[in-house]
């Protein structure tokens, strides 16, 4: 029996932090890095951002087309953020958990907390710091993609956001990109190999091992 043939249940990786923390530079490098992981796109009413392609980074709905998928319970979870509303499609998760594969969710707090209120066991939450609150202005400011009122808008929003961290499995400080990067690898590395993810297959592999020390 090839021990890569053994199967587990995929991980649902819960990524939140206030904006401009590096959430989606260190999702993106993760992505990257992990063929068995996939990127969780969700739907939003928020307008597309110049730098941003509908159905790779969010699929862009109008209002009423998000209601009607939030009533006909197709959505994990939904929230709204800065005036806008954010959800999760059912079916693509349901489908990759069920084959093995890991799921990324790029997601604020609301998100997370319904995530983990629903599914707790596939769930690994990880919340992003900024090392300072004056480091974050300065990263919003650099990123170049937000008129000064909304800036000012999600510095006010973190200061809710970040109590937040409580809730989660594991706290990462984003005070050195390669850093943080290396720790939420570490922690997606350990949790796929937690017992429970393939207990089935375990025993089966225990039996294959047991086999071999009776012959």
């Amino acid at each position: 029996m090839d021990p890569q043939t053994i199967k587990r249940r995929g991980v649902m990786l819960v990524l939140s932090s206030p904006s401009g923390t590096g959430k989606s530079t260190i999702s993106r490098n993760l992505l990257e890095s992990n063929k068995n992981l996939e990127l969780s796109v969700s739907v939003t009413t928020r307008a597309r951002r110049g730098s941003e392609i509908d159905g790779r980074h969010y699929h862009f709905v109008s209002e009423r087309e998000f209601n009607r998928l939030r009533e006909d319970d197709a959505l994990l979870e939904w929230a709204e953020v800065h005036g806008n509303y954010y959800g999760t499609p059912r079916e693509a998760v349901d489908i990759a958990m069920g084959e093995g594969r890991d799921v990324l969710f790029d997601i604020d707090y609301q998100g997370g907390q319904q995530l983990m209120e629903k599914a707790r066991f596939d769930v690994v939450s990880i919340f992003l710091l900024p090392p300072s609150m004056q480091e974050l202005q300065s990263r919003l400011v650099r990123r170049a993609e937000d008129a000064p009122d909304v800036i000012q808008k999600r510095l006010n929003n973190a200061i809710e956001e970040i109590p937040h961290w409580k809730e989660y499995d594991y706290v990462v400080i984003n005070n050195d990109l390669d850093r943080a990067f290396s720790e939420v690898q570490s922690i997606l590395t350990a949790e796929r190999l937690r017992k429970e993810r393939s207990s089935p297959a375990l025993f089966e592999y225990e039996k294959f091992l047991l086999s071999g020390a009776e012959s």
